[in-house]
């Protein structure tokens, strides 16, 4: 399948159900510093995984897909305070966990693939 739109690309796909499921989550946490910083960190995944794929190389898409990767490794972190904080059930972590975890795997998967 030929990828035509950034919309098409699975990584980003899952990378917005993680953004709401976040924002769902967080959205009322009065801990506003922390709220902030695991919503910046989750939505630059979806956009870097989108603002690379529009400059239209492989080289920077590469590039950004690096920096979405990492955004998905800041957003685990904060996760885990999350859940030692009380901020979240042990339920909504396991289940942020996992898809931010698939879609690090997802995004490994086309780095390789480009």
């Amino acid at each position: 399948m030929k990828i035509e739109k950034f919309e098409d690309i699975n990584s980003w796909q899952k990378a917005k159900e993680l953004v709401l499921r976040t924002y769902k989550n967080f959205n009322k946490n009065r801990d506003y510093s922390f709220r902030d910083q695991i919503q910046r960190a989750v939505i630059s995944i979806m956009n870097n995984i989108a603002e690379g794929f529009e400059r239209g190389g492989n080289k920077e898409f590469r590039y950004f897909l690096f920096i979405a990767k990492g955004s998905c490794g800041e957003y685990r972190s904060m996760l885990y305070i999350a859940d030692e904080l009380g901020y979240i059930s042990k339920k909504e972590f396991d289940e942020m966990y996992n898809l931010s975890l698939e879609i690090s795997r997802l995004i490994s998967g086309l780095i390789k693939t480009l």
